[in-house]
């Protein structure tokens, strides 16, 4: 069992080889507060309280033949090049070698969110990121407009709620991204100018809907109204396009883990020099979250803490590999995927939980099961049958709809793979459907 385990290379390359059919000894791991893990040796006895054999740590289930197909809307498949390049040894963070990485990466970020002005890189999930965007220009009491398209803008809402803010929630169906007339009409209403900022989403990864950013500025603009434009694009930044300088934002929050190719582990404000200036006299008191320390330590390539080194090596490739394919190919092959994922979903009568069909997202489809039939037991059953991931209904949406992920390090056969264990998995679930979603989708690949 150790031995089988050890030799896998994909998966315990890392860990130490024993015989292949030894019976006398285990890795054994000790736990400690779920952070702090220990390897050891020692003797097979009947106490498994807090023992693992190395194979039921990595997966609980039997081995199965090829590669794990991971369709969530993100994490999503990290490229073997990024892999590879994390792989190289960690070095001085602090030396000069690090610093023209640090430079490399910096910079390369601010063409991937295509703006001139700072981009802050944390090492934290994009829920940092949400929390750095509040903290460095909100203040306790103030007011903020979101908008309810889903799952993570609600998440955002709630964020904002905890650190003090007073916020205004428009509503929406989830079934669509944000209506600019709304934020306008909202912020004509506000004549004293009590809203501070406007956040919003623009790829919500729980529904597949995407907002028009550009349209929510022009709205802003058209109000006359003063307030900041906060933009999530964790799961639409290069995947989908999307302009922070053009489109007049004043701060893009995003993360590692989706169209850029990464595992999780960095988040990103893209900074506004309207939103730097604010946030030198306002803002909530903060510390690790700080813009300022930030980017005079990034004038050098440098950070003002440990970074994520070998992360950071990951991100430097994959700049270099969306730029090698062109952020407007990028685009494209997002977009035509997406299409082709649809016109399956058409031929199968089922229905694509957006409805507004300008917001259909190029990252994600959100497939809503008829009633009576449960989303989750049909992941299930795909998983344990074809070895492929979907992901969840969140919220008010569990159990009712499943998400197909096309987005990252994504090709035509990739997705044809994908649609093929969706098809065969309707069937084995009795769910009503018509024969030919992978046919539609294949024909319409062929065609464009």
């Amino acid at each position: 069992m150790i031995g089988e385990a050890a030799q896998n290379r994909d998966n315990c390359r890392h860990l130490p080889k024993c015989a292949p059919n030894s019976s006398i000894q285990e890795l054994s791991i000790n736990i400690h507060y779920a952070v702090k893990v220990q390897w050891r040796y020692r003797k097979i006895t009947r106490d498994f309280n807090v023992m693992l054999s190395i194979g039921e740590f990595f997966m609980s289930t039997p081995h199965a033949a090829g590669r794990h197909f991971l369709q969530i809307p993100g994490p999503t498949n990290v490229p073997d090049r990024v892999l590879r390049a994390m792989d190289y040894p960690t070095i001085d963070h602090r030396g000069a070698q690090f610093a023209a990485i640090g430079k490399q990466c910096l910079d390369g970020m601010k063409s991937i969110f295509k703006t001139t002005s700072p981009v802050v890189i944390y090492p934290a999930s994009g829920t940092g990121a949400w929390e750095a965007a509040l903290v460095n220009l909100l203040q306790e009491g103030d007011l903020v407009l979101m908008v309810e398209t889903g799952h993570f803008a609600t998440l955002w809402q709630k964020m904002a709620t905890n650190l003090g803010l007073e916020n205004e929630f428009l509503q929406t169906d989830w079934r669509r991204g944000v209506d600019p007339q709304a934020v306008e009409d909202r912020l004509r209403a506000d004549g004293d100018g009590k809203i501070k900022a406007v956040c919003v989403v623009h790829n919500e990864t729980s529904t597949g809907s995407t907002s028009p950013i550009g349209a929510v500025r022009a709205a802003i603009d058209a109000a006359g109204h003063d307030a900041l434009l906060l933009v999530d694009t964790i799961s639409s930044l290069a995947s989908i396009d999307y302009r922070h300088d053009e489109w007049g934002v004043d701060v893009t929050v995003s993360g590692s883990q989706k169209g850029l190719m990464l595992p999780p582990g960095l988040s990103f404000n893209a900074v506004s020099e309207k939103a730097l200036a604010v946030s030198r006299n306002a803002g909530m008191r903060r510390s690790y979250w700080d813009w300022s320390e930030q980017i005079a330590a990034n004038e050098g390539g440098a950070f003002p803490y440990t970074p994520a080194t070998n992360l950071l090596y990951g991100l430097a490739e994959a700049i270099d590999m969306l730029h090698e394919e062109g952020l407007d190919a990028v685009f494209a092959r997002h977009d035509r995927h997406a299409a082709a994922t649809r016109r399956a979903v058409q031929a199968w009568g089922l229905e694509v939980l957006c409805q507004e069909p300008r917001d259909f997202s190029s990252s994600l489809t959100a497939v809503l099961l008829p009633d009576g039939h449960d989303a989750d037991a049909f992941r299930a059953g795909v998983l344990k049958k074809f070895n492929m991931s979907l992901g969840n209904g969140l919220s008010k949406l569990a159990g009712k709809v499943f998400r197909i992920g096309h987005l990252g390090d994504f090709n035509d056969l990739m997705l044809l793979g994908t649609l093929s264990g969706v098809e065969m998995g309707l069937s084995l679930a009795d769910i009503p459907h018509q024969k030919g979603g992978v046919d539609a989708a294949m024909l319409m690949l062929n065609e464009s």
